[in-house]
């Protein structure tokens, strides 16, 4: 199939994609990778009026800035796998990234294309919800920032107004987050998630009791979601064995409500929480030991990254 027709426009500035909004109705639609967009077009499932190409809007990197490492919005995904500033400092965005699409999506999608998407299988949005990331806005008004926590309205819909863009992710570094993880089970390589977990935990130096443990979820609701804050908040204060993390994650999974569809039922879903939250939680305490003792753990390669 081919999409319907509309107009094209190009800019280079983020403020001139927000100008190009105000100019145009409501059907306008931003281009950034258009590795959600275009396939959505050629099946008419969105009849946008104009295509407002943003690709050229932005050509910065990842850098560090006041304990913060920000991605520009059109960072692509391939490069989360490569940057050295991302890879050090947000390790799990890398392990992420890795399960994104094949490697044509991951070299033409964006970090910023997939936050605005808000798909609920969505890997980057995930791991920035377990990050505790947000988002920087542009609009009309200027610039405001949305924590990712607040970012998703539902089902491929957001809190953005329409007129605003994302234009930077921007999240917090340091030891807050020691420990990281993310797993995810999909039918076949390549496949959307039919559920993943993202986890950051952080040990007491002294101890190594948590401190802090943030997980979130995908493929359990209609948009990213954080794991049970009861359940996770069990753990703070305490040296967790497995059993015990394996309790939490029942207690995370029990709070889950995921629907059935063709890739899955419910049911199923809630069980994969349970077996992904307690594998993620106990690599992100072993990797936060491993992290309070100088070692460095980088996100393991899989077959299709770049060398």
């Amino acid at each position: 199939m081919v999409s319907a027709p509309f107009e094209y426009t190009r800019v280079v500035s983020y403020d001139a994609a927000v100008q190009a909004l105000s100019d145009h109705d409501e059907d306008a639609k931003l281009l950034a990778g258009g590795q959600s967009l275009v396939p959505m077009l050629n099946l008419r499932l969105v009849r946008p009026t104009v295509l407002i190409d943003i690709s050229a809007a932005d050509t910065r990197e990842p850098y560090l800035d006041a304990g913060r490492l920000v991605l520009p919005a059109l960072t692509r995904h391939a490069q989360l796998l490569t940057d050295p500033a991302v890879r050090c400092n947000t390790p799990l965005l890398s392990a992420a990234a890795r399960y994104i699409g094949n490697v044509r999506v991951r070299n033409r999608g964006t970090v910023g294309g997939s936050l605005a998407h808000a798909d609920p299988t969505a890997e980057i949005s995930c791991a920035a919800l377990a990050l505790d990331a947000s988002v920087a806005v542009r609009g009309p008004h200027g610039e405001r920032e949305i924590r990712v926590e607040d970012l998703f309205a539902g089902y491929l819909s957001t809190q953005l107004g329409r007129e605003e863009v994302i234009s930077e992710l921007r999240v917090p570094v340091g030891g807050r987050a020691g420990g990281w993880s993310f797993h995810e089970a999909a039918r076949r390589a390549s496949d959307f998630a039919v559920v993943a977990v993202a986890a950051c935990v952080g040990l007491d130096p002294g101890g190594g009791t948590v401190r802090h443990a943030r997980v979130g979820l995908a493929g359990v609701a209609d948009r990213v979601v954080l794991a049970d804050t009861t359940a996770i908040g069990s753990l703070l204060g305490t040296v967790p064995a497995q059993a015990e993390l394996a309790d939490v994650a029942r207690a995370a999974a029990e709070a889950t409500s995921p629907d059935s569809d063709v890739h899955a039922s419910g049911a199923y879903r809630r069980r994969l929480v349970a077996v992904l939250t307690r594998r993620a939680l106990a690599e992100a305490i072993a990797r936060a030991h491993d992290a309070g003792r100088g070692r460095l753990t980088a996100p393991r390669k899989r077959a299709g990254d770049p060398a």
